[in-house]
């Protein structure tokens, strides 16, 4: 329970400050996004040099693209019809979705989802962060009086997406003999440690939006949204 409080604690610190720059918009959060995508770029570099020879280099090329993609995909989303409210609500996804697997896989247990590339990672901590997602997205659209069956769905596919990004991180660390990538963020190590999920699920998500005719609506009262 110490490192469930961390990782609370440490979410009350991130989602405001993510949030009120995401609500700012314009070149505050282009430096948040540059500052986040360079520090995971370091940490990435140094987590692949531990990696075996064999493969190294590709491994370390696919997680660079992927994390600028990332930042790139966040930018173009924050600029996109609802932009304001989808990046929100991927920030608030995502974070439940961490807390709500952690709780799940702890107290619930059960098959394991990868047991050799994570193996404390289970199928009820899928499921528990896939609900836990689905459960914060039905608060927002009932105080928003504009809840649909698309963003329920779309809430599960994210946080799936989302811990797949989980997955391969730990599936790295797990190759390089490392715990973690860094130490900056308390309960989470490093910055690639807390913004894993987002290097899927903010790609997808924007995808997702694009892909659709007129994008995913997710139309948040006034306020600080």
């Amino acid at each position: 329970m110490n490192e469930l409080t961390l990782r609370v604690l440490s979410a009350l610190v991130i989602v405001p400050v993510a949030v009120a720059l995401i609500w700012t918009g314009g070149w505050l959060l282009d430096i948040l996004l540059a500052a986040a995508v360079f520090a995971m770029l370091v940490e990435w570099q140094r987590l692949s040099n531990a990696l075996p020879p064999k493969g190294r280099a590709l491994t370390r090329g696919a997680g660079a693209f992927l994390i600028v993609l990332a930042g790139l995909a966040a930018h173009e989303l924050r600029m996109a019809d609802y932009g304001l409210d989808l990046l929100a609500w991927l920030v608030l996804v995502v974070v439940v979705t961490d807390i709500g697997a952690y709780i799940a896989g702890r107290s619930i247990g059960g098959p394991k989802l990868a047991p050799t590339i994570s193996p404390n990672k289970t199928w009820a901590g899928l499921l528990g962060g896939m609900t836990a997602s689905v459960l914060a997205t039905v608060a927002c659209g009932l105080w928003a009086d504009d809840l649909t069956g698309e963003i329920l769905v779309a809430a599960a596919l994210i946080s799936a997406i989302a811990q797949m990004g989980d997955l391969s991180e730990s599936w790295a660390k797990r190759r390089a003999g490392v715990k973690d990538a860094g130490s900056l963020i308390p309960g989470h190590g490093g910055v690639l440690d807390r913004l894993d999920g987002f290097l899927t699920a903010t790609p997808a998500l924007w995808l997702y939006h694009v892909g659709f005719d007129g994008g995913l609506r997710l139309d948040l009262p006034p306020g600080p949204f």
